[in-house]
């Protein structure tokens, strides 16, 4: 049913047409119907030959006709045959008026035009090309100042001016897309006083402060686009004075720098700040206490801006900016935040980003197009991971819980450090080490007759005190006065007076052949014992000699050596050692092997160890 309507009317007004036409000998041959409907027609190729046609047919569209849409297309005509087509569409029923691609506008001149009882309610002309180049004009622009309709839009026309209305304007919609306007446009014009829609993107206004002035006498002006021109304020004495109505403010791609906060309506409710010259934005500067949504995408932000002065904000867009890390408490100082785009910024995935990307789950959800436009750009590494599966440990990003940490271990090393220095007794061998090295040195630096470095005795014998009886009684005289003429070192009577006792040990104990240890539980209690034991096992290594013999007097249990006695641990887990026998029979026997140790020749003996010492 609706199809056959609509191609009734379709049909209806075919013959409308033909009737007109053949009713004033209009051909239809002389433009192409693009669409043709009861309610609209667009025409193209409108030339001045078909112009007084075109004008015969819409003369017939009278007040309270159905044709209210008229576009035409690929006009070419003088500036007397489109005015003349105007008059006619003003007088006609058609609303909306469109033109799109007028050429050969010459011959411009002042024109009496009537605005009277028209339906005219808007008015789009798009590239628009003058011709003429010496006219007045304001015979070209106060045709269009003065019309007496709602919209108007001028685009993509090189339009250089417009004048101000000459009366009370009723236009509320004013569009003047892609021009060369400046900033002398609407300077100290009173009456656009209706209009709420101003549209001036990509002109050439330099100045915001100008345009700021411009808009102070449009008392109604709600919405007004400033994008894609050349505007700058770096900043002025002279306070910007914007319309009070001004609630919407597109201000992007300009060249405008942090100042601009100096200068912006005080009303504004929605203000784009895209893709300008903008650093940060200075607290203090100004205070939009009704701004719901600011955009400040494409800048050269550093963090987030703080909500001291935009009090009401609830969207912000700062999407590729440069910031590498921005504040984890925004929505705490930003309360009112509902949705916040930070994607696509060069985040740098350190321990500072951890607590913004917790926002994520404390926000429920208010950062726009997470997690796909939230990726690491720093470190190079890490580059191209999402920010949502960027993890660092608790401990490597609390500075206090890292050095408390690090102290505690710290001290821990030192404790452990330390015990096991007293159980091994390391400072004990470190001070024998000293006192044997300095030794060492003063027999080095002696003079020759001094040095004593020949052997004098078979052996040095090391004994606890308590072993003494044993050691007089049986040890020596058994050595001694028996074959062999045994010479032997015992500390009582070899010790040189004058020198100390650790000096005595290891004189004695390098002009000794061998060094016999009498080892007993009482000689693992013996301090001195000890200090005999290591200077002997010193030069054992030293001289890669077999130096050592050690007599078992009595068993030693294993937990009463000394945790510092692990020297005596090993020599008895891997050297052979002599045990004193209990029964009187095996005592010839042990007297025996101790003589053959220690039987040696004391001259060949040294001379031997001094062609090796050389």
């Amino acid at each position: 049913m609706t199809q056959n309507t609509s191609f009734l009317r379709k049909f209806f007004l075919y013959m409308c047409l033909f009737a007109l036409t053949f009713w004033n000998h209009v051909s239809l041959s002389d433009w192409v119907v693009i669409q043709n409907t009861t309610e609209s027609l667009s025409l193209s190729e409108i030339t001045n030959d078909n112009v007084k046609n075109l004008i015969a047919l819409l003369s017939d569209f009278r007040q309270g006709a159905r044709l209210q849409n008229l576009t035409l297309t690929n006009v070419t005509a003088n500036w007397n045959a489109l005015m003349e087509i105007f008059q006619t569409v003003w007088h006609s029923s058609i609303e909306y008026f469109n033109t799109n691609n007028v050429t050969q506008l010459s011959d411009i001149k002042s024109y009496d035009f009537d605005y009277s009882g028209t339906s005219m309610k808007a008015l789009t002309m798009k590239k628009i090309i003058i011709t003429d180049l010496y006219f007045s004009q304001d015979d070209l622009y106060k045709i269009f100042a003065d019309m007496n309709i709602t919209d108007m839009t001028i685009a993509d026309s090189e339009m250089i001016h417009m004048l101000c209305p000459s009366s009370k304007s009723h236009f509320r919609y004013l569009n003047f897309f892609k021009n060369d306007l400046t900033d002398l446009l609407f300077q100290k014009c009173d009456n656009l006083l209706q209009l709420e829609t101003l549209i001036l993107k990509k002109n050439k206004f330099e100045s915001l402060l100008k345009v700021s002035s411009m808009t102070s006498h449009m008392k109604s002006l709600k919405y007004l686009d400033m994008s894609n021109t050349l505007l700058r304020h770096d900043g002025a004495e002279v306070r910007c004075q914007w319309a009070e109505s001004l609630t919407e403010l597109d201000l992007s791609s300009n060249q405008l720098a942090d100042a601009v906060f100096e200068c912006l309506p005080a009303n504004v409710q929605k203000l784009s700040l895209q893709n300008n010259q903008i650093s940060s934005v200075p607290r203090g500067m100004v205070e939009l206490k009704s701004l719901e949504e600011l955009n400040l995408a494409s800048n050269r932000l550093a963090d987030l801006p703080g909500c001291s002065s935009f009090t009401s904000l609830q969207f912000l867009n700062v999407e590729m900016n440069s910031i590498l890390t921005p504040s984890a408490d925004f929505f705490q100082s930003c309360p009112r935040v509902r949705e916040l785009q930070a994607g696509h910024n060069p985040f740098k995935c350190s321990c500072e980003l951890q607590a913004f990307i917790h926002l994520e789950g404390q926000a429920g959800g208010k950062l726009f197009g997470w997690p796909a436009a939230y990726e690491c750009e720093y470190p190079e590494s890490l580059r191209g991971t999402q920010l949502k599966d960027f993890h660092l440990s608790l401990l490597a990003c609390n500075t206090t819980l890292l050095l408390v940490t690090a102290l505690l271990l710290t001290l821990l090393l030192v404790g452990a450090v330390a015990f096991l220095c007293i159980y091994l007794d390391v400072p004990w061998y470190v001070r024998m080490t000293w006192q044997w090295t300095q030794t060492k040195r003063r027999a080095r630096h002696s003079r020759p007759g001094e040095q004593g470095n020949i052997l004098q005795f078979h052996a040095f014998i090391s004994y606890s005190e308590r072993d003494s009886l044993w050691v007089k009684n049986e040890l020596i005289p058994n050595l001694e006065k028996g074959e062999g003429c045994v010479q032997l070192c015992q500390h009582e009577r070899n010790f040189i007076p004058g020198k100390s006792i650790v000096e005595n040990i290891i004189n004695c104990i390098e002009k000794s052949y061998k060094s016999i240890f009498v080892l007993s539980p009482n000689f693992v209690q013996s301090e001195w014992c000890h200090y005999e034991l290591y200077f002997a096992h010193h030069k054992l290594f030293s001289e890669n000699s077999n130096s050592l013999i050690l007599i078992l007097l009595e068993p030693i249990p294993p937990y009463l050596i000394p945790a510092r006695y692990h020297k005596l641990k090993a020599l008895m887990a891997k050297r052979t050692y002599l045990e004193w026998p209990k029964e009187r029979s095996k005592h010839a026997l042990f007297w025996a092997n101790l003589r053959a140790a220690i039987s040696i020749d004391l001259l060949k003996a040294d001379e031997s160890l001094y062609e090796e010492t050389d």
